[in-house]
C-alpha cells in the first residue's frame, strides 16, 4: 500500500512503479474508484498496450492479469462491468505512467463509479469494501495460480 489514509496524495507515479519493480513483484494492482458520468455504472480494469521499450515485455501478462481480475472481481462483488468506458470490463490505456513505468505485470482496477448513486452507495459500505478486497484477492490468486 502506498497510502496510509485518504488525505493528500500518495507518492509520485514513478515512485509507485519503482516499488513493484524493486521488489520484483509477480504482479501489481493499483486500486481506484472512477469518477465517470453519473449515468455510467460498473467496474473496469485498465491494462497497458504493447509499447516498444516500455511495456512490450509485460503486455501479455498484464492483459492476462486484467482478465483474471475482471472475472474474479465481478463474480465476488456482483457489480456490473462498466457501461461507459472500455469494452467488456477492460480498458487499454497508453497514457498512464503507473502502467508505462512498470517492469512487472500491472493493472489499475476502477472498483466502481463514485458519481453513480448505486455504485457510490456500495463503495461507501464497509461490508461491500470487504467484498472488493476479496474480489481483488481472488483475481490475483487466479493470475498467480
Amino acid at each position: 500500500m502506498t497510502r496510509s489514509d485518504n488525505r493528500g496524495v500518495g507518492p509520485c507515479i514513478d515512485e509507485r512503479a519503482e516499488i513493484g519493480n524493486d521488489a520484483e513483484s509477480d504482479a501489481a494492482v493499483s486500486i481506484h474508484a472512477a469518477g465517470g458520468p453519473p449515468g455510467g455504472r460498473g467496474y473496469h480494469v485498465i491494462y497497458p498496450p504493447k509499447i516498444k521499450g516500455l511495456t512490450d515485455d509485460i503486455y501479455g501478462a498484464s492483459k492476462r492479469l486484467a482478465t483474471d481480475l475482471r472475472d474474479a472481481f465481478g463474480n465476488v462483488t456482483g457489480l456490473p462491468r462498466a457501461n461507459y468506458i472500455g469494452q467488456n470490463g477492460l480498458d487499454k490505456r497508453s497514457d498512464l505512467g503507473g502502467l508505462r513505468l512498470s517492469d512487472v505485470p500491472k493493472v489499475f482496477i476502477e472498483t466502481g463509479n463514485m458519481r453513480n448513486g448505486a455504485d457510490a452507495k456500495k463503495l461507501e459500505s464497509k461490508s461491500f469494501r470487504g467484498r472488493i478486497a476479496k474480489g481483488i484477492f481472488e483475481g490475483l490468486k487466479r493470475f498467480l495460480g
